[in-house]
């Protein structure tokens, strides 16, 4: 049998200092990728990785390239935008720094695939899909929690007609995140600061808005109440700080169909379910709890018939009353699988659905969200044109696209 020598194809990423960047998208996804030979191809074929890791420290950049044997980092992303082995560019910066460097990315000719969200504003993501757009090249977006085992059992049960008519969705999602004084914070303090892009709405209904256009069906308004329960803070030198962003979201999504969705979003909940985020789903026949990793269905022919009774305590095992539903097949990191999606997309196998468009549906929702808390109101969405000409033309004359009742 004849070896076939992989392709290779030439990734810059910025961006891997920070949590997501480097655990999931460099450790977890593209160094694993190289290390199992590259992505499988259906031809038999495939096609290898070789990052170049771009950061602002080159102290911090160099010690991570030496911890995982990979040989090529700078400080100087002009540089890294010059090589023309270096077809796909990818960033998990700060928000408030992404939109620039996609652009420069873009006009160098590279392929761009981002962490979201993935710009600061609606305007600002639709500039970066016109301008993706004008180019030609291939722009995807994470949208990791759709690869989740828990979500993946979750579609399969959606395609298998098991819910009938869905009704409703309720989402949990969040922890307690410590203030920093007594126990160091589990998550970066930009996070709860609103000048570097921080906040709960825009870093979560992003995702919400992509899990529910791919499960359930396009969302149509939103009510949101956004809220920062702590005012105050220390950040990773002990030092206190205002917390200007939102750590708490709460949110009732309509969708086309008439379904109704809620999801709850907190940095500042203590836990008291089986996974960190998890989706209850009701339906005409039947309905199912789905977390990151496990998925747990009634169907109506097994739904007890509760009697409410203040008078007695619940004897009742409602949880042992659910069924889980098997992994019945392997699945792989979600980051993982869908870089793979990506790179089969970029030699032309397969389809990367997941755009700039895709993404800016996720900001203006988010916008949408923080319009609705602010004014007290629910607020209707308006449709993103589709076109790039419409797009680049609202960002050429700065205008805000117009969300319904702005």
């Amino acid at each position: 049998m004849t070896t076939q020598t992989p392709k290779t194809i030439g990734i810059i990423m910025n961006g891997i200092t920070g949590r997501m960047g480097y655990r999931q998208h460099l450790v977890r996804s593209i160094l694993e990728i190289r290390d199992q030979g590259g992505v499988l191809l259906a031809d038999g074929s495939r096609v290898q990785v070789d990052p170049i890791l771009v950061g602002r420290n080159l102290e911090r950049i160099k010690e991570i390239a030496d911890r995982h044997g990979v040989t090529r980092y700078t400080t100087d992303l002009d540089a890294a935008l010059d090589n023309p082995n270096d077809i796909i560019y990818f960033d998990a910066q700060l928000t408030t720094v992404r939109e620039a460097s996609i652009l420069k990315a873009i006009a160098a000719g590279k392929h761009v695939y981002t962490e979201k969200p993935i710009s600061e504003s609606l305007e600002g993501s639709l500039r970066l899909s016109a301008a993706a757009k004008a180019a030609g090249i291939k722009d995807g977006v994470v949208h990791d929690k759709l690869y989740l085992p828990g979500l993946l059992k979750l579609k399969r049960l959606i395609d298998s007609g098991f819910f009938g008519r869905i009704l409703s969705v309720r989402g949990e999602f969040g922890y307690w995140v410590f203030e920093g004084d007594w126990q160091q914070a589990q998550r970066p303090s930009w996070n709860y600061r609103s000048e570097d892009g921080g906040g709960m709405t825009t870093d979560m209904f992003c995702h919400w808005n992509y899990v529910l256009e791919n499960l359930f069906g396009q969302v149509e308004s939103v009510t949101a109440k956004v809220v920062t329960h702590i005012p105050e803070r220390w950040d990773e030198k002990g030092q206190p700080y205002a917390a200007t962003a939102d750590d708490a979201a709460y949110g009732i999504f309509e969708l086309e169909g008439g379904i109704i969705a809620q999801i709850n979003s907190s940095w500042a909940t203590r836990v008291h379910r089986d996974e960190l985020v998890e989706f209850h789903v009701d339906g005409t026949l039947g309905s199912a709890v789905a977390g990151l990793h496990n998925c747990v269905i009634q169907h109506r022919t097994e739904t007890p018939k509760p009697v409410w009774n203040p008078d007695l305590v619940e004897s009742t095992k409602f949880r042992d009353q659910w069924h889980p539903v098997p992994d019945n097949a392997v699945f792989d990191n979600g980051f993982k699988a869908q870089w793979e999606q990506y790179l089969r997309a970029i030699v032309g196998e397969g389809e990367h659905t997941y755009d700039f468009m895709a993404g800016a549906r996720g900001v203006r929702l988010a916008e949408a969200g923080l319009q609705s808390s602010a004014e007290g109101r629910r607020v209707a969405l308006s449709e993103i044109p589709l076109d790039a000409e419409t797009a680049a033309a609202a960002a050429a004359h700065g205008e805000p696209l117009a969300l319904a009742g702005r």
